[in-house]
């Protein structure tokens, strides 16, 4: 199994990717179980940003981060806008987004870093994780991908990043697709449906199906097969194969929830290389 939901304490449970090495990095995605934040945002937000109260989502973070053995005052957030932009952070970045949204990375999609102790965080509610791990050059990549995101390849910009500023070799790389809404739930109009065809001209029948006289799109399908055009090894991405829509008691789901919801989190962190 390629990913497992594991019971941390006190009714925290987080998702962890088993061909993750445990040795050189710390990893997990947040449940929404656990947590002090009341209805709509029950239990576990982790999103300071979708009108929850501040303390009530700071108390969340430190639950988490604190069962992981981080640090919540270290993370490293960004305001993310569905754009395609990829940062680099080091040490100087610790705790942007941490305590505050205000000091958050802004208009940044996703981070990479090869520095040891940042955390860096992202949060989700049926966009894709992107997890990203380069064992031999001790690197990370943390990648927000909602359909336009998707569209747009970030998952690709984010190995291109790290080639570029860490000598990752993408053959080298080991992803995860975290918990996301699924194909069954993901249904579409004609004009995103375009646009998936136009961006994946090769393959967009293994992403694009009709169901029940509705398009409906697979981005676990569009992410995993663009990283393995870029390059990336296909038995070395791993996907969740988790919908936060069909399991919105268990995950944040912007769509199951009715559109008002928290955030789950991904987190990832160097220890060693």
């Amino acid at each position: 199994m390629s990913f497992v939901l594991e019971h941390l304490q006190n009714n925290l449970w987080s998702g962890k990717f088993t061909h993750f090495p445990t040795d050189i990095m710390v990893h997990g995605i947040s449940a929404r179980l656990g947590g002090v934040s009341s209805k709509p945002y029950d239990a576990l937000n982790m999103g300071l940003h979708v009108g929850d109260d501040k303390e009530a989502v700071l108390e969340n973070r430190r639950r988490y981060l604190n069962a992981l053995e981080i640090k919540a005052e270290d993370v490293c957030s960004p305001q993310q806008v569905h754009g395609t932009k990829v940062l680099r952070v080091t040490v100087g970045d610790r705790g942007k987004g941490a305590l505050d949204y205000e000091s958050a990375i802004a208009e940044t999609d996703a981070l990479i870093t090869n520095a040891l102790g940042v955390p860096l965080m992202l949060c989700f509610a049926d966009c894709v994780p992107l997890l990203f791990l380069d064992p031999e050059k001790g690197a990370i990549g943390l990648a927000h991908a909602g359909w336009k995101g998707t569209v747009a390849r970030i998952g690709v910009k984010t190995v291109e990043a790290m080639a570029k500023n860490f000598g990752t070799d993408p053959g080298k790389l080991l992803v995860g697709i975290g918990p996301s809404i699924g194909v069954e739930c993901f249904d579409i109009g004609e004009e995103v449906a375009r646009k998936f065809r136009e961006a994946f001209p090769a393959y967009h029948d293994k992403i694009l199906s009709r169901q029940e006289g509705k398009d409906h799109a697979d981005l676990w399908a569009a992410n995993r097969l663009q990283l393995i055009e870029a390059g990336v090894a296909a038995e070395n991405v791993q996907c969740a194969d988790t919908c936060t829509s069909c399991q919105h008691k268990w995950y944040f789901s912007y769509r199951a929830d009715g559109g008002e919801t928290g955030r789950l989190a991904a987190v990832m962190m160097l220890k060693k290389y």
